[in-house]
């Protein structure tokens, strides 16, 4: 049974169930409270999106509600697929309120300006005194659109000061359609935005566990617009890469494709730029932003295992007691630790600290979109202010 006390400021559940009823229901049991002010879920793509949506609408009727589907959800239950996990925040935990962005491909800098604009005009009517202190924002954005960057950058501008995180909703890895969840429905092509407010203590982090080689790689033709690198150093990009990494050109696959993603540097800062899948034409598709001309490196990994138990004990060490740690990981990061058999001991360090989320199509933070990294908001224990 889930403790459902008024002081609780946090409920998190997980179900396993296939049918979206059924699913839908149980996320109910676990995580509403007599307190309950907002309800984030993450939910596989495999489910009858329109039923569940009907089902969440009927069942947390007065309640705020968002979400997005995934490429792999992240609870109690530890790594899922076509399962549905929830997230509660009671209104001692958390003040919040969300917007959604519509017709991303279409996006300029000046709608997304205004956007965040108005939503910040929002919150001057019902949260007093946002600070980087207090407050954070959380962004879900269609994994599909190919706008992150632009989404990241506008809202982090606005926001000043105040960080940004989230994710790139994902559908499987089947590249389809992606959605997030607003107002009573889902949605594609759109990002939802949540502006948080809590007297928690709090931390927003990245880590990711990868190390560049010494090997110059130039990107020498991109289709900027689509993500795809036709040719790196004047070769097939595809034939190129598995060159500089040692893997067979024929077997390309998204678990080579997560043992050795690519780095660029950044303002001292290497930042891993993930591919998404290798093309018939021997071009290759990335999660992210790739520009004609761009130098990067073929990193390898360190001990991912090593990095969660120490990215987590860090946390702990700075907040104390982790009430909830809630994250967006690369879709990539879990192929990984599929591929290497850590699966139960990664899930159990997690469940040790409290994680809950989803795999995600990418991450951002801060205002840029990244790859390959394990993004988040931990929660601590004391209350600003008071003695508890």
């Amino acid at each position: 049974m889930v403790d459902k006390e008024n002081t609780k400021p946090f409920l998190t559940g997980h179900s396993c169930a296939t049918d979206p009823r059924a699913a839908a229901a149980e996320i109910k049991d676990a995580v509403v409270g007599p307190d309950t002010r907002l309800v984030l879920f993450f939910c596989s793509s495999n489910f009858d999106l329109g039923v569940l949506e009907k089902e969440i609408q009927r069942l947390f009727t007065g309640m705020e509600v968002v979400g997005c589907t995934t490429a792999g959800e992240i609870g109690p239950a530890g790594f899922r697929e076509h399962s549905l996990v929830g997230i509660s925040f009671s209104k001692n935990a958390a003040s919040a309120v969300t917007g959604r962005i519509d017709g991303l491909r279409s996006l300029t800098i000046a709608k997304g300006q205004a956007f965040i604009e108005h939503l910040l005009g929002q919150q001057e009517d019902q949260m007093q005194d946002m600070s980087p202190d207090n407050s954070f924002a959380f962004l879900m954005v269609d994994g599909l659109s190919l706008k992150e960057e632009t989404v990241a950058h506008v809202v982090q501008t606005g926001l000043g000061s105040i960080p940004l995180i989230g994710g790139s909703a994902g559908d499987g890895m089947r590249f389809s359609s992606t959605c997030v969840y607003h107002n009573g429905r889902f949605h594609t092509d759109s990002a939802v935005l949540l502006l948080i407010k809590t007297p928690l203590p709090f931390k927003v982090f990245k880590t990711q566990h990868f190390i560049p080689g010494e090997e110059r790689l130039v990107a020498t033709e991109v289709d900027t617009e689509k993500r795809i690198v036709m040719e790196i150093n004047g070769r097939p990009a595809a034939i190129e890469y598995a060159r500089a990494t040692g893997f067979d050109e024929r077997h390309l696959s998204p678990t080579c494709f997560a043992a050795s993603p690519v780095v660029v540097l950044m303002d001292g800062t290497n930042y891993v730029r993930s591919i998404q899948k290798v093309n018939a034409d021997n071009s290759l598709t990335f999660y992210c932003a790739i520009d004609e001309g761009l130098v990067f490196r073929v990193a390898h990994g360190e001990n991912i295992e090593k990095n969660i138990t120490q990215t987590l004990e860090d946390l702990q060490r700075t907040l104390g007691p982790l009430q909830l740690i809630l994250v967006c990981d690369c879709i990539l990061r879990k192929l990984e630790v599929l591929r290497d058999g850590k699966q139960e001991r990664v899930e159990e360090i997690m469940r040790r600290h409290n994680l809950a989320g989803f795999n995600t199509y990418g991450e951002q933070f801060r205002g840029i979109h990244v790859n390959q990294t394990l993004t988040g908001v931990a929660f601590g224990t004391t209350v600003k202010g008071t003695d508890d």
